[in-house]
């Protein structure tokens, strides 16, 4: 929204635009944010700093904006755009330059003079002058040249061309040092350096300056980079050519004497960065000049130099002194100083002293000086990209400098004497965008400004305060920052205040480590014991007598005492310290150093808790305590973990492993448990002793217990007595009692823990993990084989007695143990078949299987031939796997397994040495990315259990089973197209089919697919394209979808996407949805191929409330998503349509069809996912044809007699409509029976009863007056009745033929509106028919000059003008107004012309205009809310109520072409297109098919369509470069006139073209051509028209006799007729009015007609019947009954219901953003009621539909013509009329009803009148409730209109035309302005009359 004020042009005076400006950016919300500044679409050129308060100023293109330094934005000034040309000077008036345009502003130059407080600004219009502007409000504009010279052309007038200046403050006044470069054409008289002056009576003039003269600019085109000066020269840094000879370009840098202002003192050296390229940016530091260079070789680098200042001067002085001198020869006899830029002054030879003397020069030094010797640098630094912006800084003694470059990143460099470095880089511009070489830093030297295009930035110059903690801040490297120990911040040296003492303040580039607590002691403490802790810190800073360090254990703190690098603190005690967290035997606390509340250094200290440590470990407790971190002691007596020095008295100790100072301590020292003395191995069901070995009992001498044995058994704790046997000193064994044990074993071997205690609860500890294996024999030993291979160490036997198992051996009797295990039983053999070559691997399952590998090595033979088995796949007893030897085919016999002596197993399945065979292949291609399903067929397939498939050298994955004649695979990617030998591998053996093999064939393409849209319910026709198609195998069209409900639903089916399937069964349907592992349903149909470049697919079933995720091809391997293979169109699928039930009754009551008639069925959504064509609709077995389709209405033809219903179902045939899958059945039809008698419409039925009811009240009454005649009325009466009834009979077919001919036709509609465009009028003549209706094309021509009138007319002008201004007095502008409607000869005509004209003087300054209009609209409020507001704009009856129209159309004109337009232009194309397919009379202008019953045609009139081929050349229909003639049909009746065939057939030639630029109708003749020389030219009345009667018919096609096909032409006409359209047409202003029709004319008695003759009634000569008989003789004569014919106008308006529905709800939808213009204008009226009280709601509802709805669009809709560039026949407006009636009855409040006496054109929607007054209601209600429309909103959109209107001439024929008005009422207007005291005080009467003086040439008195 500010982006759209600020580019408003500047047309209102200066200090009055600025200030409207700047109270606007205050009420806005604020577009900064933290430290930065942008406008939306604005674009920033420069940026300076005021010096004094920091405030800064932006120079951008169009503006300049006013900072504060937080970059609040104070003022801002609109400096564009502005009419220019490069080319012109400064003009005032436009005919000097033609060539000018509309021309942003760019900012040049930004300067700040602090002395004068001003603002130099100079942009590139203009020829780049200057202005000078107020620091204190850059909107104020304190000078500005009104007819500058070319010695105050200042800046550069191109962009891309800089310039740089300097403020030189001199003793008394301040001179300007500008620098530019060569720009356009007039440039080359403005020198590279010129001294210019800003004060005085000519600023910024170069006159009695220095200028840099330069004989050749194109040899001197500098390239400046920067200006800049200390306290005594001025530096230009720049690059050109090194001289005139020389086209290599070179850096230089030029120095003059700030007090020199003729430039004497002008000396430049080159620059070079050793290796580098051109300067790009530079900065003058303190003692040294900063350049930046372009470096690499392709310039897309940088490097740094620094030339010290030094050194710069002494060159600069060396190269003087040697010009001065020695005539620039240096010591080597080499010219190294010389005069350049083309100047005839030479370097000469002065006395020696001439520098010292002349340091500034004078007029008889040479002059301009060039040093030839350059001044080299090394590269401080490298950087990856091209730098824009050098800026430097010195602070805390360091020198710091800043690098934008050109991607819009700010790099800080750390520049000393040892190094530079970058240290930190961060993007602060958009990425692109250049950082501006205007990069500054503000006075206190902690921001930086940086400038890109797009924004301001404020940057910190050190960001110290964001690095939270030393390390952080060190690591940064940040020159500026240091860590401020004591107060535990990173700063800036000068706010750490102790900086300058030792130890304070850590330096990044000398302290290496921020300070820290090198040592505890002691490290921890037991948490209940409270003692000291001594911290070690080296580089403690020293404090202040009266300061002190504390600590901080946590929460706690304690005082600490310093003694040197040693702090003493006290720990605090017990209670205090916080507990050990869960699972844990310490606590650790932060432990800071702290200075107040200031942490200094920080580390953990651990308060550890012996008795928690004994926890952690229950099997060893002992060990645990003694062998933790702490000092921890056990006390095995009492079995207590303790700190301390020992165990309580008379207690032994075990001491921690931390007491260095015992010997006897640690773990190893705890009483233990070392391991098992009996065996490790228990077996189950046996009496079985354990054993243990202690050690360490010498800490329980003396002391007696009982022991324990443990074991943790599963499911419970089995406690055993034990004794302890002391085998020495300080050693013994446990013994536990005997146990047999008894576990419920699933596994063979099961470890059981063991541990001891002494009595019930002392446990001893185990010195590693102790256990026991319980293990019993008959688990995993199922068979003797098993058993007698078990390990020898478990004593397993095999017991054959009653339940033979396998037993430990003591638990077997002896006489049961089987030595020899039972013969071998094979259970399984897979596979049953192998190739004849052997070498198939087999696997035999069963048991006793032998004990060894050695068993089974030669003991297995398959069909009698041996079987070498595997002993990496054998499995003792199990399992046994061979490969078999060669045998012939057809060799079966049963496996045999012989174990040693014993007798062989025998198989009971046999195996068969089977051949396999490969036969064939289907199919023999397929596409190289895979996926193609192979069937091969053969023999004895099913062979051997590992068969593999391959294609070529890649695999093709079998889908199973094999079966015995066809392997089916899958084919895998193939790099390359080509054939490729099918392989099929049996085992080891392979079979190859070598006669068809299998060729790999290009990818498939897919071009396009369409239609792209669907219902839900799917089975729409997708036709896809694309080449090489008919090698898919199985295209799919599937769709990924996302939907919970669904996938769950579908979890428990579980589909496979390759579900296995069964030998001979069929292949399973790849169509459905399946759940994909990534949790997507895929649902799926397949298509089919119907060639090989098309597709034909189904598109596939969504369920309700699944997301699309992904709607692809799979094309065997190949995925395609539809939006690629549709050229970018995704799918989209749209909900299923609903219907509505035929019957209102419900679905099964049935619909009573009358025969002939066209079925209506309305529903929701019906043509969203589908076409007319595809939709199927059937009655019974019959067909009912789909003529229309739309959004709500299906229209379809049923058969002429009634059908049989579908399979035998129900009496009635059914009504089903099919669209793709979706079917909907809509309830039965009944056929009636064919009337004697058509029926009628409601309306004629309506109007037929009220007819007879009053046929009847006057046989009544003649009854009463006349009983002697009353049977003679009777027999009267009834005649009149017999005839209507026979009359309806007779028109009844001919109503539905009608109506079914007309439903017919609008199918072809809606292409006919897509292919032409929308003619929209442009929007000054949109402007201009809107202001002034009526006055044709040209309402303003501006008056032609006549010879020796042109000073009179710049006199007028220059009166006009000032009349101009003075409308923009709101006092002056209400006077004239309401002096003008006082007047009571000013007529309302006058009042809205008046109107009009202001609003075009006053459509540059629209916001000012709306603000008059608000005024005025106010004060006729308070006009008519004392008499009645329900009256208030019903008219436009006074000015007020014309600007308010005028407002509100130019404030809607985009809405129109936006929204409003599109429909409003399609119904008046299907309202041409109705009209044009019926008959239409050229004579009465009556139609066969309207709204508008005075225009119907009633009489029958026969009529046939033809279709003619017009001639037209290829430039008619806007093809160019083509001279051939093309042929076009043309759709005409044969009973069109000449005429009407000719507008026809330019409508139908001339479709895409505006009416305006088609040729006139009348300008050319129709000529019908026949073979080669049947040249004949039709037209209207000729020789040939027939006359009879008085009477003359035109001539139509019918009456020449024109077949269909015939080939006709339109030429122009040779002869002039004098017609009144081509008398229109030389005026050159179309006035877009109707031209009328052939009126009934006279030509010596003859009257003419064309379809039917007009009738003779109105002639008043004619004597009245009076007669009931003569009556009716009359009406028997006539063809028809006329009320018959209503039906065609029902017809014409259902027809056309859709394009009235779309036009009304464009008009009343808030679903688009409401026009702002509207929500204002409905705003302001609320707050008009709410002033004046008036709360009734009918009110406001009136004052709403009369200023908008009536006011704009009910005009929008009687005139298209206002808006489109159209011609509007007089039907097409008679239609027109009707619907806009429409809409006015439905924006009244009251209640609409009709009776017998309403019109028939009311009668025609009053069914739809209460839903458009609901959309009325609802538009209202929701433009009430959105959000208020601002002032400020509304101002910009007002701007933005203004410029829209740019016709000059024509607004001041305007204020022509408004001054004859004032003229007209001159002295009431002088008398009314004299009354006035305000305006006596603004002399607004004065200015009006020296306005007349100068408009009519006369002097004033004054």
């Amino acid at each position: 929204m500010l982006t759209d004020f600020l580019q408003a042009p500047v047309m209102a005076p200066w200090p009055l635009f600025s200030l409207h400006l700047l109270l606007l950016f205050l009420l806005l919300p604020p577009l900064t944010r933290a430290h930065r500044f942008s406008v939306h679409n604005t674009s920033f050129n420069h940026l300076v700093l005021e010096p004094g308060q920091g405030t800064l100023y932006v120079g951008a293109v169009n503006h300049l904006f006013q900072l504060s330094p937080e970059l609040k934005m104070e003022a801002v000034a609109v400096t564009g755009p502005v009419i220019d040309s490069p080319d012109c000077v400064p003009f005032h008036d436009l005919a000097e330059c033609p060539q000018a345009q509309l021309t942003d502003n760019a900012n040049q130059l930004l300067l700040v003079s602090s002395r004068a407080q001003e603002l130099v600004a100079c942009g590139q219009v203009r020829q780049g002058v200057c202005e000078k502007r107020s620091l204190g409000d850059v909107a104020q504009v304190l000078y500005q040249a009104e007819d500058p010279g070319d010695g105050q052309f200042v800046a550069a007038n191109t962009p891309g061309v800089t310039t740089v200046g300097l403020v030189v403050p001199l003793p008394g006044r301040d001179l300007l040092l500008v620098a530019r470069g060569l720009a356009g054409k007039l440039s080359a008289g403005v020198p590279p350096l010129t001294v210019r002056q800003l004060a005085g009576p000519q600023p910024f003039s170069s006159e009695g300056l220095g200028r840099l003269v330069v004989g050749d600019f194109s040899d001197y085109n500098n390239s400046y980079v920067g200006a800049f000066s200390d306290t005594h020269f001025a530096y230009f840094v720049f690059r050109r050519r090194g001289a005139r000879a020389q086209a290599e370009y070179r850096s230089y840098v030029a120095r003059v004497c700030l007090g020199d202002v003729n430039l004497y003192s002008y000396v430049e050296v080159p620059l070079a960065c050793h290796g580098q390229g051109l300067i790009q940016a530079a900065f003058l530091a303190p003692d040294t000049l900063l350049g930046a260079f372009a470096a690499g070789t392709s310039q897309a680098q940088a490097a740094l130099c620094a030339f010290p200042l030094a050194d710069l001067d002494k060159s600069m002085e060396q190269a003087r002194r040697l010009c001065y001198t020695t005539g620039g020869q240096g010591p080597s006899g080499m010219e190294e100083a010389t005069v350049e830029y083309g100047v005839t002054s030479r370097c000469i030879t002065l006395p020696p002293d001439s520098p010292e003397s002349y340091p500034c020069g004078d007029e008889h030094t040479p002059s301009p000086i060039a040093g030839r010797r350059p001044l080299e640098a090394q590269p401080l630094l490298q950087l990856g990209q091209p730098i824009s912006a050098v800026a430097a800084l010195q602070a805390d003694g360091h020198t710091i400098a800043f690098l934008g470059d050109t991607q819009g990143q700010l790099h800080k460099v750390f520049l000393n004497s040892s190094q530079s470095q970058i240290y930190h880089s961060q993007q602060v511009g958009p990425p692109g965008s250049a950082i501006s070489p205007d990069l500054l830093v503000d006075n206190s030297g902690n921001h930086l400004y940086v400038l890109t295009a797009q924004q301001v930035d404020r940057i910190l110059v050190a960001a110290c305060p964001q690095f939270p903690n030393c390390t952080t801040c060190l690591q940064a490297r940040d020159p500026l920052c240091g860590w401020c120990i004591l107060q535990g911040r990173c700063t800036r040296r000068g706010e750490c205040g102790r900086a300058a003492q030792p130890n304070q303040w850590l330096w990044s580039y000398e302290d290496n480590y921020c300070l820290h607590i090198q040592s505890l002691l002691p490290a921890q403490r037991p948490r209940q014991e409270q003692g000291q802790v001594t911290l070690s810190v080296p580089r403690l800073p020293t404090l202040a007598m009266d300061e002190y360090f504390h600590c901080a254990f946590g929460d706690y703190d304690s005082l600490a005492q310093v003694e040197g690098p040693h702090v003493v603190c006290v720990t605090p005690p017990g209670d205090q310290v916080p507990p050990n967290p869960p699972g844990s035997d310490h606590v650790t606390l932060p432990l800071a150093l702290m200075f107040e509340d200031v942490v200094v250094a920080a580390t953990t200290f651990s308060f550890y808790d012996c008795t928690a440590v004994q926890a952690l470990e229950v099997a060893a407790p002992c060990r645990t305590c003694v062998g933790s971190l702490w000092r921890c002691h056990w006390c095995p007596q009492s079995s207590h973990c303790v700190y301390g020095e020992h165990c309580p008295e008379g207690e032994k100790t075990v001491y921690s492993a931390q007491e260095v100072d015992i010997q006897v301590r640690g773990p190893g020292t705890c009483p233990q448990v070392e391991g098992l003395a009996s065996p490790q191995l228990v077996p189950v069901g046996w009496e079985s002793h354990l054993a243990l070995h202690i050690q360490n009992l010498h800490y329980f001498r003396g002391l007696p217990a009982l022991y324990y044995c443990w074991l943790e058994l599963p499911g419970k704790l089995q406690k055993l007595p034990a004794f302890l046997e002391e085998t020495s000193k300080d050693s013994g064994l446990i013994h536990c009692q005997a146990q047999q044990f008894h576990p419920s074993m699933s596994q063979r071997e099961l470890p059981v823990p063991i541990y001891v205690t002494r009595g019930e609860s002392q446990r001893l500890d185990n010195a590693h993990d102790l256990h026991v294996t319980l293990y019993d024999c008959a688990v995993g030993h199922p068979d003797c084989s098993h058993c007698q291979a078990a390990n020898g160490s478990l004593s397993c036997l095999w017991c054959g007695d009653g339940q033979p198992s396998c037993r430990y051996g003591p638990l077997c009797p002896p006489d049961t143990v089987e030595q020899l295990c039972p013969t071998p039983t094979i259970d399984v053999i897979e596979p049953l078949t192998g190739p004849p070559e052997g070498g198939l691997a087999i696997t035999i399952l069963g048991s006793n299987l032998g004990q060894a590998f050695n068993d089974v090595q030669n003991a297995v033979t398959v069909a009698g031939q041996p079987c070498n088995p595997d002993a990496s796949l054998y499995r003792i007893s199990a399992r046994i796997v061979c490969v078999i030897s060669p045998a012939p085919n057809g060799t079966a016999g049963p496996v045999q397994v012989a174990i040693k002596s014993r007798p062989p197993g025998i198989s009971t399945q046999h195996f068969i040495y089977q051949d396999p065979v490969l036969l064939s292949l289907s199919p023999q291609w397929g596409p190289q990315s895979g996926g193609t399903q192979l069937t091969i067929h053969g023999q004895y397939l099913q062979t051997g259990g590992n068969i593999r498939a391959f294609v070529g050298d890649q695999p093709c994955l079998i889908q199973e089973p094999v079966c015995p004649e066809a392997i089916i695979c899958h084919t895998m990617p193939q790099a390359e197209p080509g054939e490729a030998v099918v392989l099929v591998v049996f085992g080891h053996v392979e079979r190859k089919l070598l006669t068809t093999p299998f060729r790999y064939t290009t990818n498939p393409q897919l071009v396009a697919a369409e239609p792209s849209v669907s219902f839900r319910g799917g089975g729409r026709l997708i036709r896809v394209r694309g080449i090489g198609l008919d090698v898919v195998w199985q295209p799919l069209l599937s769709v990924w979808l996302e939907d919970e409900d669904q996938v769950k639903a579908l979890g428990g089916q579980g589909q496979d996407v390759n579900p296995r399937r069964n030998c001979g069964a069929p292949a399973a349907d790849p169509q459905g949805c399946i759940q994909l592992e990534s949790g997507l349903l895929q649902c799926s149909t397949l298509c089919s191929v119907n060639s090989s470049s098309l597709l034909l697919c189904r598109s596939p079933a969504v369920p309700d409330g699944a997301i699309p995720k992904r709607v692809f091809f799979a094309l065997d391997n190949m995925q395609v998503d539809f939006a690629s293979a549709s050229g970018g169109q995704g799918f989209l699928y749209q909900p299923n349509p609903r219907l509505v039930p035929l019957s209102h009754e419900g679905l099964t009551h049935p619909y009573r069809l009358k025969p002939g008639h066209v079925l209506d069925v309305e529903g929701e959504g019906l043509n969203l996912g589908i076409s007319k064509e595809e939709v199927r609709v059937h009655i019974g077995d019959g067909e009912c044809l789909v003529k229309t389709l739309t959004l709500t209405h299906l229209y379809c033809e049923p058969p002429h007699h009634a059908p049989q219903p579908a399979n035998g179902s129900g009496t009635l045939p059914q009504f089903v409509v099919q669209m793709g899958n979706v079917r909907l059945a809509l309830g039965p039809v009944q056929y009636e029976a064919e009337p004697t008698m058509a029926t009628f419409p409601v309306e004629a039925q309506v109007g037929l009863g009220l007819g007879a009811t009053v046929l009847i009240a006057a046989v009544l009454l003649l009854t009463l007056m006349y009983r002697h005649k009353s049977k003679q009325a009777l027999r009267d009466y009834q005649k009149v009745l017999v005839q209507l009834e026979n009359l309806e009979t007779g028109v009844g077919d001919q109503c539905r033929k009608e109506f079914t001919d007309l439903m017919t036709e609008m199918t072809d509609l809606t292409s006919d509106l897509e292919a032409s465009g929308i003619p929209f009028l442009d929007y000054r003549t949109y402007a201009e028919r809107a202001f002034f209706p009526g006055h044709g094309g040209c309402p303003l021509q501006p008056e032609l000059e006549g010879p020796g009138e042109e000073d009179r007319c710049a006199t007028m002008h220059q009166g006009l003008t000032q009349l101009s201004n003075l409308l923009n007095s709101k006092l002056f502008l209400l006077t004239l107004i309401h002096t003008l409607e006082e007047q009571p000869n000013f007529s309302q005509r006058d009042r809205c012309h008046v109107a009009s004209l202001l609003s075009l003087a006053l459509h540059s300054k629209l916001e000012y205009l709306t603000d008059i209009l608000r005024t005025l609209l106010g004060d006729l409020a308070a006009h008519y809310v004392h008499r009645n507001p329900k009256l208030m704009l019903r008219r436009t009856e006074t000015m007020v109520e014309k600007l308010l129209t005028n407002w509100l159309s130019i404030c809607l004109y985009d809405f129109l072409k936006e929204v409003a337009g599109e429909p409003l232009y399609m119904l008046f194309r299907a309202i041409k297109y109705q009209v044009d397919k019926g008959p239409v009379d050229a004579v009465t202008g009556k139609a066969k098919r309207t709204l508008n019953d005075s225009h119907l045609l009633r009489e029958d009139v026969e009529f046939r369509p033809l279709t003619l081929m017009a001639l037209v050349r290829p430039e008619s229909c806007g093809v160019a470069g083509n001279s051939e003639v093309q042929r076009m049909p043309a759709r005409v009746l044969d009973i069109d006139t000449i005429t009407q065939v000719k507008e026809k057939m330019l409508d139908q030639v001339y479709k895409g073209t505006p009416f305006s630029q088609r040729p006139s109708v009348h300008s050319l003749d129709l000529e019908w051509r026949s073979g080669l020389a049947g040249h004949l030219t039709l037209s209207d009345e000729d020789l040939t028209s027939v006359t009879q009667n008085h009477w003359k018919r035109l001539n139509t096609l019918q009456h020449y006799k024109v077949p269909d096909g015939a080939t006709v032409v339109l030429i122009p006409q040779l002869h002039n007729g004098d017609t009144v359209s081509q008398r229109l047409g030389q005026t050159g202003c179309p006035s877009g009015e109707n031209i009328p029709m052939l009126e009934d004319g006279d030509e010596g008695g003859v009257r003419l007609w064309h379809l039917v003759k007009a009738t003779e009634e109105s002639e008043g000569a004619k004597v009245r019947h009076s007669s009931l008989r003569e009556r009716e003789r009359e009406r028997a004569g006539a063809k028809a009954i006329p009320e018959i014919y209503l039906t065609r106008l029902l017809s014409m308006k259902r027809t056309l219901q859709k394009f009235v529905d779309d036009t009304f709800q464009a008009i009343l939808s808030v679903n688009r953003p409401v026009p702002i213009a509207v929500k204002y204008l409905f705003d302001f009226l609320d707050e008009l009621a709410e002033k004046h009280g008036i709360e009734d709601p009918e009110t406001l509802h009136i004052w709403k539909t009369n200023s908008l709805l009536l006011r704009f669009w009910v005009n929008a809709l009687k005139n298209p013509q206002l808006i489109f560039d159209v011609r509007v026949s007089d039907n097409e407006d008679a239609i027109l009329a009707v619907i806009a009636q429409t809409f006015i009855d439905s924006c009244m409040v009251s209640e609409h009803k009709v009776g017998r006496d309403s019109p028939v054109n009311k009668l025609l929607y009053a069914r739809e009148i209460p839903r458009y007054k609901q959309m009325v209601e609802k538009y209202y209600a929701d433009i009430h409730q959105s959000s208020p429309a601002s002032y400020q909103e509304m101002n910009s959109a007002l701007a933005e209109l203004s410029g829209n209107y740019t016709s000059a001439p024509h607004c001041l024929e305007a204020l022509r035309e408004l001054y004859n008005h004032i003229h007209r009422y001159y002295d009431q207007i002088i008398s009314a302005l004299e009354e006035d005291p305000v305006a006596q005080k603004m002399q607004l009467a004065c200015r009006l009359q020296q306005i007349a003086a100068l408009v009519e040439n006369k002097v004033t008195d004054l």
